[in-house]
């Protein structure tokens, strides 16, 4: 999951510390809120630890009713490439499944295209991963060498599709 839309209008000095914007705090319920319905909820959530994915997990996390104690903030994560992630990925224990990843561009959409081998069809809007969108990707038992096309995509998810989750 990308993290969902950030403030850059505010008054943060670092890119670190921008928070989230109005729709961002709309958005990432709606995706937690998905996730509940849809019996997607995770095992093991990393996260980057950038104030605007830290807020967008917690948001999610509330509507999946996960303590925040259960969230690895992972400092790898913040504008984290390629190789990272796989390396990331590949440290996760495997019978901690599903896991919910929150980071951010263009690392993630790089991630995607790596798992897949770029083998879906692109969004008709040409954003494959707007902000607070998820991509469920079903892998590989063995995430230790996590090669090209490894992974099949099953579904992208944007919030701007998904129902108000008052």
């Amino acid at each position: 999951m990308r993290h969902a839309k950030s403030d850059w209008d505010s008054s943060a000095q670092h890119d670190f510390d921008r928070p989230l914007a109005k729709r961002g705090k709309r958005d990432a319920p709606r995706v937690g809120t998905w996730l509940y319905r849809e019996g997607l909820v995770p095992e093991l959530i990393l996260s980057s630890p950038a104030q605007r994915a830290r807020a967008t997990v917690l948001k999610v996390c509330k509507r999946l009713d996960i303590d925040r104690q259960e969230i690895l903030w992972e400092p790898k994560l913040y504008a984290a490439e390629l190789a990272t992630l796989l390396q990331v990925l590949g440290q996760c224990p495997p019978q901690r499944s599903p896991v919910l990843l929150v980071g951010h561009n263009p690392g993630l959409e790089s991630l995607l295209g790596h798992l897949t081998d770029n083998d879906f069809d692109p969004p008709t809007d040409g954003k494959l991963l707007p902000t607070a969108a998820l991509a469920r990707v079903e892998m590989p038992a063995d995430w230790s060498q996590l090669a090209p096309g490894c992974a099949h995509l099953i579904s992208l998810t944007q919030p701007k599709f998904l129902p108000d989750s008052n």
